[in-house]
């Protein structure tokens, strides 16, 4: 054979043999990349037709860099839709087969949340595996299993938790929770409740039962519910006093009390049944009244108060709307205004199954699920109703999931736990912020005054079930950031860290054991050994050792016991007295510390707007006030 002919040949085998090891080589690694699966519902049942989307870890992590919009329509405040939304075009995807399985090539190597999109109306979307980035060297060679949530049929209706406690008797544990025990007929437990963790439950409705009277004086119309100071002895300017308040115990019983004018004295006394109780297990009580067909509240109990403190939010009893219950244009007692109602202004974050009714008398009927074994009858039916949260307001209706089959049950109900973060985190977010909905108040009603459905998303909440998509200005300290009213841990949260990252999306529940399995207070999901670092340090195991962690941050070795949640859980907002004085300052006056934690989960700093300069009893908690001031000079950190 001619030499160059034999060369030509010898190169074009090589080449050949290049391009096929090159195309073996590729094609191992793609098969060693592909992501194969199942997607199932809890009941085993294949979900077919559903798309698996791969949402890069690094696309969610440059969202994470951005200030968080809070707003509908907003483009980064749902982690894994609004990444999606802008880039199905571009992310890699498969759809299920008729057994659910699916699998997609070709993976560039790297990391991913594995997002669901069900195609049905029977599922919702994200997937018990959408909120962990999973590298692909994590998945490649295995076959994942993705469970979705079920959702709640449009015509599905509510049956109350004693129905779901008929097959989840190891749920009964929610009877413990403080959702439970919210709205409480006054000293008393249904068979829904079980107030035995918290033995000083009623120590405010013991202080009223065995007689207290009030004097409301020094009006203030500028303040907001807590308008009248509050005192159990005549003040020193007797001419301050606009009316007295004398709670005693009836002889039916009940608590009642009973107003008197002391501008004028011929004006007739009015008394008041006392039929429930608001709160009552942590840090303040609240008394709900009767006038007619509805409740309404009045006197705040602070267990943790003290008289001597100087802030008048702080002391033992605080005032509550006794505006309500005293003209200062004509020196006269009056009945509460109808539109103030309970039932009107904050029953639908407590009731299970809210509804309400506008009566031609301009009263409200306030609607909750009836419930055999539920706290009061409210709408006159001879039924008792749910009147704090319930298995349903997290779950959804559960009238279809009762009557469905054994392997359908799943696709019939709302599983939080299965859902992405973000239409997780919403079903608490609702009630744990503070918008404002359809009444024009903090209840998050749509146009017909209903709750939002578990598994809406986040965007579709905000656009048909608020007007103002969360808390005002000055429900916030001057920093604009770090909320400063109760009920707004969901308001901070969705902009920390722990809800946006690369790595691992955060939901309520991966902190809080909704159906309160555990004793450790707020429901926290803790160790028993480690109750205040451990759930920390279940994720951030490289700050494990604390006094390393505090030298890196600081510079500064720690001289005590520092725990994660003495400089991470800032208690920024108040809702009782807060927990008591914090540092003492040089002129004598003090930082308070409150009771509310952040839920940014930062370490607000001394120069914090809002601090530097400012009066220290009106300055934002930070924790340079108490655990570091309990050793060092706080001044001079």
């Amino acid at each position: 054979m001619n030499r160059k002919i034999l060369v030509l040949l010898l190169i074009s085998f090589s080449v050949l043999g290049l391009m096929v090891y090159g195309t073996q080589a590729e094609g191992k690694k793609v098969g060693d990349n592909a992501l194969k699966g199942v997607v199932q519902d809890a009941s085993g049942q294949a979900v077919e037709n559903a798309t698996v989307w791969l949402i890069p870890s690094s696309d969610v992590d440059a969202m994470a860099k951005t200030p968080t919009e809070i707003k509908r329509d907003s483009k980064n405040d749902e982690p894994l839709e609004d990444n999606l939304a802008a880039n199905r075009d571009k992310y890699q995807k498969a759809t299920t087969d008729k057994k659910g399985g699916f699998k997609i090539s070709n993976v560039a190597d790297g990391k991913y949340f594995v997002y669901v999109e069900p195609s049905d109306k029977e599922h919702l979307p994200g997937g018990d595996k959408s909120n962990k980035a999973i590298s692909t060297a994590e998945f490649k060679g295995k076959t994942i299993k993705i469970l979705v949530s079920g959702n709640v049929p449009a015509d599905a209706a509510y049956v109350g938790t004693s129905k779901c406690l008929t097959c989840h008797k190891a749920y009964d544990t929610e009877k413990k929770t403080l959702h439970k025990l919210g709205i409480r007929v006054a000293g008393k437990d249904s068979k829904l409740q079980d107030a035995s963790r918290f033995p000083e439950f009623d120590n405010g409705l013991k202080k009223l039962m065995a007689g207290t009277k009030f004097y409301f004086y020094n009006f203030d119309k500028g303040r907001g519910f807590d308008k009248y100071m509050i005192s159990e002895k005549m003040p020193s300017d007797p001419a301050s006093v606009s009316f007295t308040a004398t709670f005693f115990k009836d002889s039916d019983g009940k608590l009642k009390f009973k107003t008197e004018n002391v501008k004028d004295i011929s004006d007739p006394a009015r008394t008041y049944t006392v039929e429930m109780t608001y709160g009552g297990g942590l840090y303040k009580q609240r008394y709900l009244y009767r006038v007619g067909k509805n409740l309404f509240p009045f006197v705040q109990y602070n267990p943790n108060g003290d008289d001597s403190y100087n802030d008048r939010t702080r002391k033992p009893w605080r005032d509550y709307h006794a505006d309500w219950l005293f003209n200062e244009q004509t020196k006269k007692l009056s009945d509460p205004p109808i539109a103030k109602s309970f039932e009107k202004e904050c029953a639908s974050c407590h009731y299970t199954g809210y509804t309400l009714k506008h009566l031609e008398s301009g009263e409200y009927i306030a609607g909750a699920v009836n419930d055999p074994n539920g706290e009061a009858d409210i709408d006159g039916d001879g039924i008792p109703n749910e009147l704090n949260i319930g298995c349903e307001n997290c779950h959804g209706a559960g009238s279809a999931h009762v009557k469905a089959p054994k392997g359908k049950k799943a696709s019939t109900i709302v599983s939080p736990g299965k859902l992405s973060t973000e239409r997780s985190s919403v079903v608490c977010g609702q009630c744990h912020s503070r918008p404002q909905g359809n009444l024009k108040n903090d209840q998050p009603v749509n146009k017909d005054n209903k709750m939002m459905i578990p598994g809406t998303s986040r965007n579709d909440y905000l656009t048909n079930y608020t007007t103002r998509e969360d808390a005002a200005k000055k429900d916030h300290w001057p920093d604009g950031i770090h909320s400063k009213a109760h009920h707004q841990q969901y308001t901070d949260f969705i902009k920390s860290k722990k809800y946006r990252n690369g790595n691992q999306l955060l939901k309520c529940s991966d902190c809080h054991d909704p159906h309160g399995m555990t004793n450790y207070k707020h429901q926290m999901r803790a160790d028993v050994k480690d109750v205040k670092n451990s759930l920390c340090t279940t994720c951030h195991k490289a700050n494990a050792d604390i006094k390393k962690h505090m030298e890196a941050k600081t510079g500064v070795a720690e001289m005590g016991k520092i725990n994660c949640v003495d400089c991470h859980s800032t208690k920024t907002m108040q809702t009782g007295a807060g927990l008591g004085k914090g540092l003492v300052k040089k002129d004598g006056k003090n930082y308070w510390m409150n009771d509310i934690t952040s839920h940014l989960f930062d370490v607000p700093r001394k120069d914090n707007v809002g601090v530097k300069g400012v009066d220290p009893g009106k300055a934002m908690p930070i924790p340079y006030t108490n655990a570091c001031g309990k050793c060092h000079n706080a001044d001079n950190l």
